[in-house]
C-alpha cells in the first residue's frame, strides 16, 4: 500500500511537469495551452498548501504491524497518528482548587482574551468536566477544531520548520527559532508566512534519513527550491513573523513566527493556572488511577520524568505517604523537584538512579566514597556537601585508592595495586566536589543538586509504577517513523524486560506492579505481558479502574528470520487496556496492564540474590 501511494504521488508529480504549456508558435494552440496550464496550475497550488501527510515506515515494521492490526486498521491507524488530538486533557490538581473552579477561571481568562463577547461565548461549549465515571473530580476537558482549510497568498512568502517543531506547533505551540530552517528571501518583521514541515526523507545513497536542506537556506518558490514537492499537503498553518529572516538565524531564541491561523487549533496553556492543572494525556491519567494508591503507602515511579504520573499519584494519596521517583537523567531529576513544589506536593522525594539498577545489591561498590562521605538510610545514599565540605578542609590532599578495582566492596585497594594510587591536590578535590553537587556542567545539566542513590531494598513499596521507556510510536501527532525497524523494537523489549524484572522484586508480596507505554507495537506491549506471566507465576493479572480503553491484541506473531512474538491469550485481553489513536476516544497510542504481586517463593528470592 505504501510502494502503491507512493506510485500514485510520483505519477501525481510528473503529471503536473508534462502539464506545462510547450513553445508553440500557433497563437491559438498556445492559449489553450496557458488556459490548461492555469487549471493546472490551480488545482495543483490547492494540492500542495495543505495538510494531508502520509506517515512513511519501515517496510518491515510496517508489515508486522498489518499483521497484528489488519491493513485497513493499520492505515486507520497510520492516519491517525499524523493528526493532534481534538482537546486538550487538563488535570486538576484537587489539592489547591477544584474542576469547577478551573473551569470558571478558564473562562474566565477566555473572556478576557477575547475581543468580540459572541466569540467568547462560542468558546463555552469547548470547556467541560470530565464524563468518564472516577475522574469527574479530576478532569477537564478543552475542545479544539481542525482540520481548517487556509486561504494562503499565492505564492506565499513561506518558512521551512523542523518535523520535531512542526509536531509541537500542531499541539499548540509557536514556532521558535531553533525550529527554523529555511526561509524566503526578502521576509521581514511582521510579514505574513506560510509554515511547512521538511520530514525526513531516504537519502539517495541508501545512508538513512535526512531534510537535504542546510539551515539558512533561502527559498525562492521555485520547484528548484529544496524538497519543493516533498511539501506538498505539509502546511502547517499561517503566522506573522516576529523578526526579519537575517534575525532568525542570528539569534538563538525567540519567537519566529506567531501562528494565527493554524490547521488544528488547540491552547498551549502554557504558564496558565501554573500549580493548579497540568496538561496530561488522558491514558497517562487513567495510568495513575489503575495503580490506585492510597493514603500512607510507599509508592516507587521508576521511570518518572517530567512528573505527570508522579505528581497525579501523589495528589491521589492526598499527599500522605511516600512517593518515590527515580530517573537516570540530573536534569530531569530537577524537573520532577520544579513539578511537586509547583504543585505544593510534599510527600515526593526524587532521585537520581538507572531503573536498571533500582534493586540495592550489598556488595555493589561506591566509589564516590573516597571522594566524599554519605549517609546510607533505607538503601539509599544521601551525598552531603556539608559532609563533603568539611572533608576538604580536614584534609590538604586526599590518596584515592582503587578506583579500578575490579571486585566490589573493598574499602582499600590491594597490594598489587599500591604504586597505581595517585595524590590528587587541594584544588582538584574541590573541582571534583562542586561537579559531584551541581552536577557535570552548564553544557550537560541545569545545574541544581539531586540526590543520588543506590537502589533498593527487595520488597519495600506497596506498588510500583514501570512507565517504560519505549518505541513512543502512540505519539501524535507524528510525521516519521522510517527509521524505527524490527531490530530496535526487539530492543525496546528487551530493555523493558529487564526493567520490568527490577519492578517484581521491589513489589512486596500483595503489592501491585502497573506496567504502561505510549507506543502501538505489540513487542512491547502485551508481549511484556507474555513474558511477565510465563516468568512470574506469582503474577496475576487484575481489572483496572477506570477502564476506558479497549481489549489487547491476542495471538502471536512468527518473523522471517524464526523470531516467534506470543501476545495475550484468550481470557486476559480484557484484563489490560489498550488505547488506539483511531478509535473515537481520540487518544494517543497507549497500553496500561495492572499486576497483583503473589507470595513469592524462597527460590525466587535465592535467585534473585545471586542475580
Amino acid at each position: 500500500m505504501k510502494r502503491r501511494r507512493d506510485l500514485v504521488r510520483t505519477l501525481s508529480c510528473l503529471r503536473y511537469f508534462f502539464s506545462l504549456p510547450k513553445k508553440n508558435p500557433n497563437p491559438t494552440k498556445r492559449k489553450r495551452a496557458m488556459e490548461d496550464s492555469s487549471s493546472s496550475s490551480s488545482s495543483s497550488s490547492s494540492e500542495r498548501y495543505c495538510y494531508n501527510p502520509i506517515l512513511r515506515w519501515n517496510p518491515q515494521v510496517e508489515d508486522y504491524f498489518i499483521k497484528a492490526y489488519g491493513s485497513d486498521h493499520f492505515s486507520r491507524i497510520s492516519k491517525a497518528l499524523t493528526r493532534p488530538s481534538c482537546y486538550s486533557c487538563i488535570r486538576v490538581n484537587t489539592l489547591k482548587s477544584t474542576s469547577d473552579a478551573v473551569v470558571q477561571k478558564l473562562l474566565t481568562i477566555i473572556k478576557e482574551e477575547e475581543e468580540d463577547a459572541s466569540e467568547s461565548e462560542s468558546e463555552i461549549g469547548r470547556i467541560s468536566k470530565c464524563q468518564i465515571p472516577g475522574l469527574e473530580e479530576y478532569v477537564v476537558f478543552f475542545r479544539g477544531s481542525g482540520p481548517h482549510v487556509i486561504d494562503y497568498a499565492r505564492p506565499p512568502k513561506e518558512i521551512i520548520v523542523s518535523r520535531k517543531c512542526a509536531e509541537a506547533v500542531l499541539r499548540g505551540a509557536q514556532v521558535y527559532v531553533p525550529g527554523v530552517i529555511a526561509c524566503s528571501a526578502h521576509v521581514e518583521k511582521g510579514d505574513v508566512v506560510a509554515v511547512s514541515v521538511g520530514v525526513e526523507q531516504p537519502a539517495l545513497d541508501g545512508g538513512g534519513w535526512g531534510i537535504g536542506i542546510t539551515r539558512g537556506t533561502v527559498l525562492l518558490g521555485l520547484k528548484t527550491d529544496p524538497y519543493h514537492f516533498e511539501r506538498n499537503g505539509l502546511y502547517i498553518g499561517q503566522g506573522t513573523a516576529m523578526m526579519s529572516r537575517a534575525g532568525m538565524f542570528r539569534v538563538s531564541e525567540g519567537i519566529a513566527v506567531d501562528m494565527s491561523n493554524r490547521v488544528y487549533k488547540l491552547p498551549s496553556f502554557h504558564d496558565v493556572l501554573e500549580g493548579e492543572i497540568f496538561l496530561q494525556n488522558l491514558p497517562s491519567i487513567v495510568t495513575a488511577h489503575a495503580l490506585d494508591p492510597q493514603k500512607g503507602e510507599r509508592i516507587l515511579d521508576m521511570c518518572a520524568a517530567p512528573g505527570g504520573k508522579t505528581t497525579a499519584i501523589a495528589m491521589l494519596m492526598k499527599d500522605e505517604g511516600e512517593v518515590v521517583a527515580v530517573d537516570r537523567s540530573h536534569n530531569k531529576v530537577l524537573d520532577i523537584q520544579k513539578l511537586a513544589a509547583e504543585m505544593g506536593l510534599n510527600c515526593i522525594t526524587a532521585f537520581k538512579l538507572d531503573a536498571l539498577k533500582a534493586v540495592w545489591r550489598r556488595n555493589d561498590s561506591d566509589i564516590t566514597t573516597d571522594l566524599c562521605c554519605s549517609e546510607e538510610i533505607d538503601g539509599v545514599t544521601i551525598q552531603s556537601s556539608d559532609l563533603l565540605g568539611s572533608h576538604v578542609e580536614r584534609n590538604s590532599s586526599i590518596i584515592i585508592e582503587g578506583m579500578n578495582a575490579e571486585k566490589s566492596g573493598k574499602e582499600s585497594v590491594s597490594n598489587e595495586k599500591a604504586n597505581e594510587r595517585t595524590y590528587v591536590s587541594k584544588a582538584d578535590i574541590r573541582k571534583n566536589i562542586r561537579r559531584i553537587r551541581n552536577g557535570s556542567g552548564r553544557n550537560q545539566c541545569n545545574g541544581g543538586r539531586v540526590q543520588n542513590s543506590k537502589g533498593f531494598s527487595p520488597d519495600s513499596f506497596d506498588r510500583v509504577l514501570l512507565d517504560a521507556p519505549c518505541s513512543a510510536l502512540g505519539l501524535r501527532p507524528r510525521l516519521f517513523a522510517g527509521e524505527d525497524t524490527i531490530e530496535s523494537l526487539r530492543n525496546h523489549a528487551k530493555y523493558q524486560r529487564r526493567m520490568f524484572d527490577q519492578a517484581v522484586q521491589l513489589a512486596r508480596p500483595g503489592g501491585i506492579i502497573v506496567y504502561s507505554t505510549c507506543t502501538i507495537n505489540p513487542g512491547e506491549n502485551e508481549a511484556l505481558v507474555r513474558y511477565a506471566m510465563d516468568r512470574y507465576t506469582f503474577l496475576s493479572l487484575v481489572p483496572q479502574h477506570p477502564r476506558i480503553g479497549g481489549p489487547g491484541l491476542v495471538g502471536h506473531c512468527e518473523f522471517p528470520d524464526g523470531y516467534f512474538e506470543e501476545w495475550l491469550r484468550p481470557g486476559e485481553e480484557e484484563l489490560v487496556q489498550r488505547f488506539d489513536p483511531s478509535s473515537p476516544l481520540d487518544t494517543i497510542g497507549f497500553f496500561i496492564a495492572k499486576f497483583i504481586v503473589g507470595p513469592k517463593d524462597a527460590q525466587f528470592g535465592k535467585s534473585c540474590a545471586s542475580s
